[in-house]
């Protein structure tokens, strides 16, 4: 009887001591998944010259350079020459237009809309949606986005695939990533139209109703490894419910969950259709609007006041006002209700906050519409009212700015990280050349190089 309970104790000291080691090593990557990565190195060893017949490198600018050699080691540039010059591994850009690799400010990688899309919110595991993930991460860094924020996933599979990208064991653009969305109960982000024992089931922590629950969820999604804090200020289009498009959150709920971000050191932006809710979001102190439908003078006035970013997701209005209209609709009434509502208003929303003043950084809600499809916003927003450049500079300089990445992205120069994209026209003559990327490199690595 000793012996068993000596062994008994052996074998529970065991587990005990294997049960701490794990939850260091959980605690440890947890403050790993909280703590920015840099570019991963590049494993091409040696120095790459790339040689360029037109560059625009810094789209602020607008100046479009000719015959430069970009000199990259690693995964970083590290000169600028002129001319076309270096001897070895070299990359021939000369009959093409080099521009810095593009941002999509709103994009959902784990996903896309299909008519199957309501099933599979209950039959794919976190797992499943990350190599999901990974597939349309890939697809979209060879579209030439190089960046993109991710504003709605399940937390585990777009952390997992966010980090999976940053150790290079995924080819994909660089992830920034809010997790799941902060929301009210019953409103867009919750999960609706279920029976609700399922409705119980797949509710979220990031779920709440009142100031202190909803400081708990941006505490937890903070823990939890977000970047950044989304949350919709508003109904939704695609929120399986007849709830309509205004605010959802009330403002005492806005500033609790602003505060505590802003605490935290993480910036909020706000899914917002209706005007009311884009104007307490903007009066509370949020950083940025996604969408942005139904906004009237008084948000311009506050945009502009703030310098706070519009992301007018041009492609996603576009898209689901063609699916609602089609002969294939496969959205539920309700769903099709607001996309008709909502979506033919979104480009002259968008020309007037352009001519307003408003910053306009890029984003397409990709996933809503199909993942490297991306560029076809540019199209959109020079129909709102945007020249070429200006949109250029939207998914560059603004989006960099926007998302506080200006030190790593949106522009080519010397100590920035080697993302760069060549398309065969001039974009700022023809910006539809941008849907026609023919090279692709992220941190000096190149993942695409049409002949």
């Amino acid at each position: 009887m000793c012996k068993v309970q000596a062994l008994f104790r052996e074998d529970f000291v065991k587990l005990i001591t294997t049960l701490l080691a794990a939850a260091a090593l959980l605690a440890t990557t947890g403050v790993a998944a909280q703590t920015p990565a840099p570019a991963p190195v590049s494993p091409v060893e040696g120095t790459t010259f790339v040689h360029v017949g037109r560059l625009l490198a810094d789209p602020a600018t607008g100046v479009v350079q000719r015959d430069k050699t970009l000199v990259i080691e690693g995964n970083r540039v590290v000169e600028v020459r002129d001319g076309f010059v270096g001897a070895g591994r070299i990359v021939d850009l000369r009959s093409s237009f080099v521009l810095p690799g593009l941002i999509d400010s709103h994009v959902h990688l784990t996903g896309e809309q299909n008519p199957n899309a309501r099933l599979e919110n209950v039959t794919q595991s976190d797992v499943d949606q990350a190599f999901v993930g990974a597939r349309f991460a890939r697809r979209t860094l060879m579209a030439g986005f190089t960046t993109v924020a991710d504003l709605g996933a399940t937390n585990e599979s777009i952390f997992a695939l966010r980090d999976a990208v940053r150790r290079g064991d995924v080819a994909g653009p660089r992830i920034i990533a809010s997790g799941e969305a902060v929301s009210v109960h019953g409103g867009h982000g919750d999960i609706n139209g279920y029976r609700e024992d399922i409705m119980h089931m797949f509710t979220g922590e990031s779920i709440c109703s009142g100031a202190d629950d909803c400081m708990r969820a941006v505490r937890l999604q903070v823990r939890s490894g977000a970047d950044i804090i989304k949350i919709t200020a508003t109904g939704g289009v695609l929120s399986n419910t007849a709830a309509g498009l205004g605010q959802q959150f009330s403002d005492a709920e806005l500033a609790a969950i602003i505060g505590a971000a802003h605490r935290m050191g993480r910036r909020v932006t706000a899914h917002a259709h209706g005007v009311d809710g884009i104007n307490a979001f903007l009066r509370a102190g949020g950083d940025s609007i996604e969408h942005g439908t139904y906004l009237d003078d008084e948000s311009i006035r506050l945009f502009r006041r703030e310098g706070t970013y519009l992301v007018p997701t041009l492609l996603a209005g576009d898209f689901v006002t063609r699916i609602a209209l089609g002969p294939d609709n496969f959205f539920t009434p309700a769903q099709t209700a607001k996309a008709l509502e909502a979506g033919p208003k979104m480009l002259d929303m968008a020309r007037r906050a352009h001519e307003g003043g408003v910053r306009i950084a890029f984003g397409t809600d990709s996933g809503v519409s199909a993942h490297g499809d991306n560029a076809q916003e540019f199209a959109l927003l020079v129909r709102a009212g945007l020249t070429p450049l200006e949109a250029i500079q939207s998914a560059t300089v603004n989006a960099a700015a926007h998302l506080r990445i200006s030190q790593d992205a949106g522009r080519i120069a010397a100590g920035m990280p080697a993302d760069l994209i060549a398309v065969g026209g001039d974009p700022l003559t023809d910006v539809t050349e941008l849907e026609r990327v023919r090279f692709v490199m992220r941190g000096g690595m190149v993942y695409r190089a049409d002949q």
